[in-house]
């Protein structure tokens, strides 16, 4: 028996690449072949993920940080130049030997600093004070209405914020001077939940599952510093590596209607149609708190591409793409965002477009494919083309692990309070 399972994982690291991630998955081959056989497969893997401690995670490539007086146009040029969505907010009045609770203020995206800008842009409510500041961002921004805003927003709205809007956004002093702590409690400013490196593989999964959370910081308590950031994104390349290891296989060789997804129907799926303004888009998804959204024909089922949060840097990085264009719709965004990126950066995965599949897709070939071309979600389409539903990176993990009862009892009391008015 115990040269079989040898003879097997030989054969198995052959096949798969020797990699940090293939490693890890062999880890959980080891597991896998001595659990009680009267556990179900999903009990299985919830024993062995628990068994391996976070740490065991290969080291992310970058660990940036920002400063918490960084402008919010010094964050911006930070996360583009380093190709980051996110990155952790270091408080720069927290003495040295401070813990990592008053180290850490949150973790701050692109999205955030985007929409919170918009935001800014409303006139003030005439029931409440207005800011100095916003006052002077609405004359710098020569007085944007509320369609950069909450409000429905028409063909009109859209003309209004065209161009001249966006280029004089990230010129104005209000852009270039406010400081990241000052957003603090701003939509998807994300409270710091930390993990430590004896935590499990477990717990780390369940939180980018089923407590939604995008990443996952990794403490070195010794230090009261992030030794580690686990994406969503870097749990699919991980399993992605472990193809060919029997664990596996026996998971992944399953078609995506046996494990239930998509589990969001049409029905659930918020879009917008391809003639309405983008920002219609991006206050869809910061409404309904979803990472993205599909663009569907006027009066039609069919999917034409897909907007996401990441996308919305684009209204920070690259103001110059709206000029050809009166109404910034969601379509002339898609073709908009897709020559600027031919132009100057031909390997973004953007480019890939809508990616879409079956319903009798096995799991790991999804896997591959949402690996392979870096995105967050596939669409599901029948036979003609017609939107199905939607699978996102969540949805695969929380199909690979379940939370016992109990699980996390009292490990959510230590988490820091959220930000004072904090919407996340």
């Amino acid at each position: 028996m115990a040269s079989s399972v040898q003879l097997r994982r030989e054969n198995s690291m052959q096949e798969s690449p020797r990699s940090p991630e293939a490693r890890v998955g062999m880890q959980v081959e080891d597991l896998w072949d001595v659990q009680e056989p009267q556990l179900s497969p999903t009990e299985k893997l919830n024993a062995c993920f628990e068994s391996i401690p976070v740490s065991a995670f290969p080291p992310a490539p970058q660990g940036i940080e920002i400063k918490s007086d960084a402008s919010l146009a010094e964050a911006v040029q930070i996360l583009a130049q380093n190709k980051i969505l996110s990155a952790p907010v270091v408080d720069v009045d927290a003495p040295e030997d401070a813990t990592w609770i008053d180290r850490y203020i949150g973790i701050v995206e692109f999205a955030g600093i985007a929409v919170w800008i918009l935001q800014q842009s409303e006139p003030p409510s005439p029931r409440s004070p207005s800011s100095p500041s916003g006052a002077d961002f609405a004359v710098a921004a020569n007085g944007i209405t509320s369609a950069a805003g909450l409000g429905t927003l028409s063909p009109e709205d859209a003309a209004i914020t065209s161009g001249n809007f966006f280029e004089a956004l990230t010129s104005s002093e209000f852009y270039k001077k406010t400081k990241v702590r000052d957003i603090s409690g701003s939509f998807r400013w994300a409270p710091f939940l930390a993990l430590q490196k004896s935590n499990s593989f477990l717990t780390m999964l369940l939180l980018l599952s089923k407590y939604k959370m995008k990443s996952v910081p990794v403490l070195d308590l010794g230090d009261g510093k992030i030794n580690n950031i686990i994406t969503q994104s870097a749990v699919i390349h991980m399993l992605a590596e472990c193809t060919g290891l029997h664990w596996f296989e026996s998971w992944g060789t399953k078609k995506l209607s046996e494990i239930g997804l998509p589990s969001m129907s049409l029905k659930q799926i918020i879009t917008v149609h391809e003639d309405e303004p983008v920002l219609q888009a991006f206050k869809l998804m910061r409404k309904m708190r979803i990472g993205g959204i599909p663009v569907v024909e006027r009066g039609g089922k069919k999917a034409v591409g897909n907007i996401s949060l990441r996308d919305i840097q684009f209204l920070l990085t690259a103001p110059e793409i709206y000029h050809d264009y009166r109404y910034i719709t969601a379509k002339n965004f898609l073709i908009a965002v897709k020559k600027y990126l031919e132009k100057h950066d031909k390997r973004s995965p953007m480019l890939s477009g809508m990616i879409t599949c079956k319903r009798d897709k096995t799991i790991k070939e999804l896997i591959q494919t949402l690996d392979l071309e870096k995105i967050h979600r596939v669409y599901v389409v029948d036979d003609e083309g017609n939107l199905e539903g939607v699978i996102t990176l969540r949805d695969i993990i929380s199909r690979l692990v379940h939370e016992p009862r109990g699980y996390f009892g009292d490990f959510f009391d230590g988490v820091l309070p959220l930000p004072e008015n904090s919407r996340v």
